[in-house]
């Protein structure tokens, strides 16, 4: 399933973990918090286009626009996910899960217990 995510640029996705970071920011804001920023005007330019790509919106706050994602960081997550998942794991959940482990090094007990308590639910619901 490819989303508007997919179609954006390194630049633009950096851009994009600002907003989701802060919620919502305006275009200084943005330009603090991203890696070797490009100038100010360029950075104004980026927000006007994604919100011509329709991942990006703003309100206006006074004289400045405070620009927030039209999809939530949830759904966005979910649809990386999915991308991963079918690019790098053949769709195999469990592979994705034990290489998460294997990467993760030793997890707290109480993470043990919430994925235990999903298995679990998982196979309640026959996923």
């Amino acid at each position: 399933m490819k989303s508007q995510h997919d179609q954006l640029s390194r630049r633009e996705r950096q851009i994009m973990d600002v907003i989701y970071r802060l919620g919502q920011a305006t275009a200084a804001q943005v330009h603090e918090n991203i890696p070797d920023p490009p100038s100010y005007s360029a950075v104004r330019a980026m927000l006007r286009i994604l919100e011509e790509k329709g991942v990006l919106k703003h309100e206006q706050d006074g004289p400045r626009y405070v620009y927030s994602a039209t999809t939530s960081p949830e759904k966005v997550s979910r649809l990386a996910l999915r991308r991963v998942l079918s690019t790098f794991f053949a769709g195999s959940v469990s592979q994705a899960v034990a290489t998460l482990l294997d990467i993760s090094g030793k997890l707290p007990e109480a993470e043990i217990e919430r994925l235990s308590r999903l298995i679990e639910q998982a196979k309640e619901e026959g996923r």
